[in-house]
């Protein structure tokens, strides 16, 4: 199914609440809101990148639990926070001009940590706006949500068990995408494969099993997914099915939030707004 068949269910259904959005909010606020700001946008890049090479190397260079365990769930909830950068690049938040090197080397830099690909998360994220409020044509709702409400397949989601969830769901759904997309995709696969082989390795011959547990398998697989879960309740999960403004969930402002995901925890708003950069 083609990214265009998908393209007008959300719009077809959300024309009402766009104009009376659009009647809420002036020419000129919404011009200063979709303002792009390079240097913001590349300061928290820093921020972020800067904070997964501090808790790495406390991860690295110590044993002792009250130092690596909080740094590894501040290594695990910036790995996350890079799909967050990453979900910038796909709205093309970044730049005041086009720049599609710029987008597809940002895309890049922040996909390959994470182990996903670019382009499969691109397709996916944008077939998820257009879709909206579908039970098919949404690939989040119809591929990653649980279809059971069991308790206990819901906790798998915050385990290790996610990446199995996560990589079956996008695998069903890029089946569907024209073939030069999908080598792509195989590809990017590939280079977040041996990237992060490259540095599972590193970390056993630099200090053994136990470097490579606290610098890499307790934040990847085990925080990583709890962060994943719990952003993803904050999104379509408590909803008025039948009221549009209600697809998404609506989020109270918390500066706690705001820090720790990178203000993805204001869900409703992009979906009305993708053009807002954070």
């Amino acid at each position: 199914m083609s990214s265009e068949r998908l393209s007008r269910y959300y719009d077809e259904h959300a024309g009402a609440l766009k104009r009376e959005l659009a009647a809420e909010l002036s020419r000129e606020d919404l011009k200063a809101l979709h303002r792009k700001r390079p240097a913001a946008h590349f300061a928290v890049a820093l921020w972020q990148f800067g904070r997964m090479g501090a808790a790495g190397t406390l991860c690295w260079r110590f044993s002792d639990p009250l130092v690596w365990v909080p740094a590894a769930l501040v290594q695990g909830l910036t790995v996350f926070n890079l799909t967050v950068m990453l979900h910038e690049v796909v709205h093309r938040n970044v730049f005041r001009k086009p720049s599609e090197i710029g987008y597809r080397v940002l895309g890049s830099l922040y996909a390959l940590p994470t182990g996903i690909s670019a382009s499969q998360f691109t397709r996916w994220h944008l077939d998820h706006h257009a879709g909206l409020g579908s039970d098919t044509q949404d690939p989040k709702r119809h591929r990653l949500s649980p279809k059971r409400n069991a308790r206990w397949l819901k906790l798998l989601y915050f385990t290790p068990a996610l990446f199995f969830i996560y990589f079956r769901a996008a695998g069903a759904e890029t089946a569907t995408y024209e073939p030069a997309l999908r080598r792509r995709i195989r590809i990017e696969r590939l280079a977040a494969v041996v990237l992060h082989a490259a540095i599972a390795g590193a970390l056993w011959w630099s200090g053994g099993l136990g470097v490579l547990a606290r610098a890499y398998l307790v934040p990847v697989f085990l925080v990583f997914p709890v962060a994943f879960a719990v952003n993803r309740l904050g999104q379509h999960y408590a909803i008025t099915p039948g009221d549009v403004a209600g697809w998404s969930t609506r989020m109270r402002r918390s500066r706690f939030w705001e820090v720790v995901y990178l203000w993805s925890h204001y869900h409703l708003e992009p979906h009305d707004f993708p053009g807002v950069p954070f």
